[in-house]
């Protein structure tokens, strides 16, 4: 059944301490940057590579040692990167530096964890050594765009569209059909692979953004529901200042 439209997105993804990790494809980043506007301590961080975000965060600082850098923030949220990996990319830490931070200041602190890449696109299944996820994760947050159904499998849309083909029985430049999103962000090949065995698993639908898209995604959460065991699917979008359109259960 539907959930209440005015649930909170850190409510929607348990968000609100310990570690949430984010995959798939077609709006990580933007709920990473959502998350943290709304939650009084919030880390934003990640194990694979990521764009400049100072404008989300109240800083990011650049450190081997991110304990010692939560612990002497003054304000939040904070970012927290590894390096600098060219002018336009900061560099994610091994995942289990996220577990030693998530030991230390994980009851205290939301850590929100960019766990692989999609580069912009709106579905994607993962190649073998990703995600990156810590075993320390409490929730890990599939995420597809509904605005993927109707598009063609390739790669203006589809980040490794030769795996999201394997994992659908779709051939490339097919269609993408509502049950083919919902068969990725289900799958243990996708969206649920390598999830720690104690994490809790929130498929998220973003994009969202008319009546139409809204039914398409509640068509695709059913699905969802269908194929795996999870708690409920989140149909959301970010570009709003309430993103939960619903919560299906």
């Amino acid at each position: 059944m539907n959930g209440h439209v005015t649930s909170s997105l850190v409510s929607a993804l348990d968000a609100d301490r310990g570690v949430t990790c984010v995959v798939g494809a077609g709006g990580k980043k933007s709920t990473l940057y959502a998350l943290a506007e709304r939650i009084d301590r919030a880390i934003v961080t990640s194990t694979v590579r990521i764009p400049p975000f100072e404008r989300h965060v109240d800083s990011v600082r650049v450190t081997d040692d991110p304990i010692a850098a939560v612990r002497e923030s003054p304000r939040w949220p904070v970012g927290l990167v590894a390096a600098r990996d060219g002018p336009d990319r900061y560099r994610g830490y091994d995942p289990r530096v996220v577990d030693d931070l998530a030991a230390a200041v994980g009851e205290e602190c939301a850590i929100l964890v960019k766990a692989d890449g999609a580069r912009t696109r709106w579905l994607k299944a993962p190649k073998e050594n990703e995600p990156q996820l810590p075993v320390s994760a409490d929730t890990v947050v599939p995420i597809a765009s509904v605005q993927a159904v109707g598009e063609p499998l390739d790669e203006g849309v589809v980040h490794r569209p030769e795996r999201v083909a394997s994992i659908t029985g779709l051939d490339e430049g097919e269609a993408i059909r509502p049950e083919h999103v919902a068969t990725i962000l289900a799958s243990e090949r996708a969206g649920r692979k390598d999830v720690p065995a104690d994490a809790t698993v929130v498929p998220m639908l973003n994009m969202a953004d008319t009546p139409a898209l809204e039914r398409l995604g509640r068509e695709i959460a059913a699905e969802v529901l269908d194929r795996t065991d999870v708690p409920r699917v989140v149909i959301a979008r970010m570009i709003a200042d309430r993103p939960v359109v619903d919560v299906i259960r």
